[in-house]
């Protein structure tokens, strides 16, 4: 269970990468991409943050990870001057596909019956975490 201040320290985080990532994208001139950050979660030592990231369309989503990925020390500055007056340490940052889209997707397929898990045992994949 997060306690008080790590909530509010991941949500300090999520809106300041957010604007980050975003600003990245718009000084870069790529157009017909959207990162989002769905979920920042700190550790209780407040020495890691998991960033969970929506990136659309899907098909850019693990190319633009692996950008993120080997610039996270250059994010993590970026962030730290943001926050300078909130946090006395950044955590180290680690980024993370958020899958639960296609997750409540396929759930609804299969209730809505276009696709039975049952009988095709390739609907029951596991979730990864990239």
């Amino acid at each position: 269970m997060e306690t008080n201040r790590q909530k509010k320290i991941g949500g300090v985080i999520q809106k300041d990468l957010v604007d980050i990532l975003q600003g990245e994208v718009r000084k870069n001139g790529i157009s017909n991409l959207v990162i989002s950050v769905s979920k920042v979660s700190v550790t209780t030592d407040l020495s890691v943050a998991t960033v969970y990231l929506s990136i659309f369309p899907q098909e850019k989503a693990k190319e633009t990870l692996e950008g993120i990925k080997s610039n996270s020390t250059l994010i993590k500055h970026d962030l730290s001057q943001r926050v300078r007056l909130q946090l006395r340490r950044v955590p180290n940052l680690v980024f993370f596909i958020d899958d639960s889209l296609d997750y409540i997707e396929k759930i609804d397929n299969a209730l809505a019956g276009k696709e039975n898990p049952i009988e095709n045992r390739d609907l029951l994949e596991k979730r990864r975490k990239s």
